[in-house]
């Protein structure tokens, strides 16, 4: 057996009051995984995710490594978990570990120089790209959706219209 991974979600701002409240509400974890190797090194921020758990909730920050540790661990069997993501190459080093996922939900990728805007929140690059080519071809459906009650659009459709 292995936990049971109720969203994987990929959001550069990580835990916030939407994330907290409206994806938990619907998709009821009972453990929120934020999987960053910087903020699993970084006490301050670290600090500041636990800190934002909503009522009922455990919140682990931890590396990209620790979770394919656990991820087939029994002890872990009872975990319906919430997988935040700060990029898509920390999901894709999940995956190539072992950790299987149907689907991962797009919220939020920052805009840095080089990336393009491809929806209202969503910046990616050329390896952002290249990395989304990657898990779709392994299988995995890409969506985007900001809360559960928004329209799912496909994240394939949105780099193909932006020329990735």
């Amino acid at each position: 057996m292995t936990m049971e991974i109720r969203l994987a979600r990929i959001d550069s701002r990580l835990l916030h009051g939407q994330v907290a409240t409206v994806w938990t509400k619907a998709i009821a974890p009972n453990r929120i995984m934020v999987v960053s190797d910087g903020v699993a090194h970084d006490n301050l921020r670290k600090t500041l995710i636990t800190q934002a758990a909503p009522p009922g909730v455990k919140v682990n920050v931890i590396t990209v490594d620790k979770l394919a540790e656990i991820y087939s661990d029994e002890r872990f069997d009872d975990v319906h978990a919430f997988l935040l993501f700060e990029t898509p190459q920390d999901v894709l080093r999940a995956v190539n570990s072992g950790v299987k996922l149907a689907s991962v939900n797009i919220g939020s990728l920052s805009f840095t120089d080089g990336k393009t805007m491809i929806t209202d929140a969503i910046a990616v690059g050329k390896n952002d790209a290249q990395t989304f080519h990657q898990l779709h071809d392994d299988g995995i459906t890409l969506e985007v959706r900001k809360v559960p009650g928004d329209h799912a659009q496909d994240l394939m459709a949105l780099l193909e219209q932006h020329g990735f």
